[in-house]
């Protein structure tokens, strides 16, 4: 429903706050990070250590019925969802000034949870919206209507944002790219398999009860569903494949307005452009340019009234959580039950709290920040990544494989990362947006418009590279090539990632790690391609181009050997970044750790070696129970692997790993040295 930017590198990582941590915490203390009783000493290091390190912790932990994944990550959610529930409350209850952050927050978060008000409402929120899309009488009246549906947040049929070029980071582009399927990717449409052969036929079922809910009987209900279905193949066949976008110059298309007409005949882009109140633009950026042709193709041979039935179905389907409950039941149904296994929907409080963190999540940030980030950490965390980026310089400088040509600008784009910690330094002010406290429908209308208008002011003005693409409560970090910077967001930044009083040892296996991890997107197989700047652009000499590829490629073979789900493989080449950069994580973060008092003096806790400490600090970040639904799902649109991969692979290449727990050949974590990977 909101506003759409690309995916940036390193979401769901976990990447937390840190220090040098206390050289002399007690045992008792250390085991708040590293308790022995999490792991399963029956299961031989060498042989599966993911499961050595967290076994017993994962049988004794299953996964609650509203949830797909249970791990280390989403005990930290819940922990933050319960201090932002309360601050939703608090607000709430507030008689606030109009405009403020308590009345925005509050009015927001009751609207969201007044389920009488929402079921009395129906599917009256949208009957403006349909009664616009039934006027339609032609192709262009289509694409109006098309053009105006993204200024209210609905990202009909393609999707588009503002942003900097690519190419030149310094000026703000309208990008448009490809869109419009009710699954979650092209690949649904496709596969053969019985798991997504029985997923196609839900999500058939589903458009048909949604026909026959938007009035349908059951006869046109089958017939328009089935005429939607195949619109949207022929959309999904249009579709590049994740691994294709994985490459930024495949989705850097650069067209002047004559030369897109030409591309898509029939659309008339100066007046789309207009209707999304886009001024005084001469060029687009356009990621899939096949993709729009077949819409224009489509647009054509496809008759009005499926185009128009189509426009109404996708919209009911974006708003359903904000509808009535047979709307948002079935949804959930669907989406939830089906594709990712979950088996109950989370609390309405948790569903409107992501609703308000995502439309005002700055309002949202500015209460959470007062209240439970303390300043301390924010120096703290940036200690750890000045050490850590002051250790990945060190290697790069010793690089066999890399000449001292693209050394220089490899380490030059190293020092000018921006790095931002906490929250942003200056907040959005929602000035203008109005929220009332009992029409939650309206509500997403207005966030999603003021969002959109906040977009569209960019344009002809200088990049602001201050702004975030996070909200400050966010659990997550990231990194962003086009700004060259390093992300770690208040929310993220606290216990159980983190515990001043643990030892050097498991601070930096697991914090230390996941920042390497997020420096180390800005070399891996997409960020490298951005120079210091942000641009994209080539940098390297052919030769150490290739010396690279051809590193990467034993972590592409290797993932794509790994089988999950009884024959299903990890597609090495949509996860080859996050592999690149967990690798690179851990690497960095054990030499970095080697300097600390500890790493040097040998000695054990809890029986347990620093290094083995290290590495057991690792695997517990990545200990996490998953739905096979939810596992299937993250195959084909999650360019991370599953967890007990991210904590095995990387270390099945380092030998420092094997040293400390004397992993032999013939033991099942053990790679012979010709094929292990080693890239930064």
């Amino acid at each position: 429903m909101k506003y759409s930017v690309p995916l940036l590198a390193g979401l769901s990582l976990l990447a937390l706050a840190s220090c040098q941590g206390n050289k002399n915490a007690d045992t008792a203390s250390a085991r708040k990070l590293l308790d022995p009783a999490n792991m399963d000493t029956t299961v031989r290091p060498n042989d599966n250590f993911y499961l050595y390190a967290n076994g017993s912790w994962l049988k004794n932990n299953p996964i609650p019925a509203d949830q797909t994944r249970w791990g280390s990550f989403n005990e930290l959610i819940e922990d933050n969802n319960k201090k932002l529930h309360g601050l939703l409350e608090e607000a709430a209850a507030s008689k606030a000034v109009s405009g403020s952050k308590d009345q925005l927050v509050g009015d927001l978060y009751k609207s969201g949870m007044d389920s009488a008000a929402i079921e009395k409402a129906g599917l009256n929120p949208l009957k403006p919206q349909f009664d616009r899309i039934n006027a339609v009488t032609d192709a262009n009246g289509l694409l109006r209507e098309i053009a105006m549906e993204h200024t209210i947040g609905i990202n009909a049929l393609f999707g588009f944002y503002i942003g900097p070029d690519d190419k030149n980071v310094t000026k703000e582009m309208t990008q448009f790219f490809q869109g419009g399927l009710g699954m979650p990717d092209r690949d649904y449409y496709f596969k053969t398999d019985a798991r997504s052969t029985a997923i196609r036929k839900a999500y058939k079922d589903y458009l048909v009860s949604l026909m026959m809910m938007l009035g349908d009987d059951s006869t046109a209900a089958q017939k328009n569903a089935a005429e939607e279905y195949n619109l949207e193949e022929k959309l999904a066949a249009a579709s590049m494949t994740r691994v294709e976008m994985r490459d930024p110059y495949n989705v850097y298309h650069k067209f002047s307005l004559d030369a897109i007409n030409k591309l898509t005949p029939g659309i008339d882009w100066a007046g789309m452009l207009n209707e999304m109140k886009i001024k005084g633009v001469d060029s687009v950026l356009v990621a899939q340019p096949k993709f729009f042709a077949v819409v224009a193709k489509e647009l054509k041979a496809t008759p009005l009234p499926v185009w128009k039935r189509y426009l109404q179905t996708q919209m009911t389907m974006d708003m359903s959580p904000y509808l009535s409950s047979k709307f948002d039941v079935a949804h959930f149904n669907f989406f939830g039950k089906t594709l990712r296994g979950q088996e109950s929907q989370s609390p309405r409080w948790k569903r409107v709290l992501h609703v308000v963190d995502g439309s005002i999540g700055d309002m949202l940030g500015q209460l959470y920040v007062d209240k439970y980030f303390k300043p301390e950490a924010k120096k703290r965390m940036m200690d750890l990544v000045n050490n850590l980026q002051a250790t990945y310089a060190e290697r790069i400088k010793r690089l066999d494989w890399m000449t001292p040509e693209t050394k220089t600008l490899a380490l030059a784009k190293l020092n000018a990362f921006m790095k931002k910690i906490g929250y942003p330094d200056k907040w959005k002010t929602y000035e203008g947006l109005k929220i009332v406290p009992d029409d939650y429908a309206s509500n997403i209308f207005a966030t999603s418009n003021w969002d959109y208008n906040y977009q569209i002011n960019k344009l002809g003005k200088p990049v602001d590279r201050s702004e975030w693409q996070m909200t400050p409560p966010t659990v997550n970090a990231y990194y962003n090539p086009a700004f060259n910077e390093i992300v770690f967001p208040a929310g993220i930044l606290q216990y159980p990632f983190f515990d001043e009083q643990a030892d050097d040892a498991v601070n930096y296996g697991g914090i230390g790690a996941v920042i390497g991890h997020e420096m180390t997107h800005g070399f891996d197989d997409q960020g490298r391609q951005y120079d210091a700047n942000g641009n994209l652009k080539n940098w390297w000499t052919p030769a150490d181009s290739a010396a690279f590829v051809q590193r990467a490629n034993k972590v592409v073979q290797q993932f794509n050997n790994y089988t999950v789900l009884d024959t299903v493989h990890v597609n090495g080449e949509l996860t080859e970044g996050e592999n690149l950069a967990d690798l690179g994580g851990v690497a960095i973060a054990y030499e970095a750790f080697k300097k600390t008092e500890q790493g040097k003096n040998g000695k054990k806790i809890d029986g347990f070696t620093p290094d083995q400490r290290f590495f057991l600090s690792w695997a517990q970040v990545w200990r996490a129970n998953t739905r096979p639904q939810e596992l299937a799902q993250r195959i084909i649109t999650d360019p991370h692997a599953p967890s007990m991969l991210r904590c095995n692979g990387p270390l099945s290449n380092m030998p420092e790993f094997y040293a400390a727990f004397n992993i032999k050949p013939g033991d099942k974590m053990w790679r012979a040295d010709s094929i292990r990977a080693k890239v930064w």
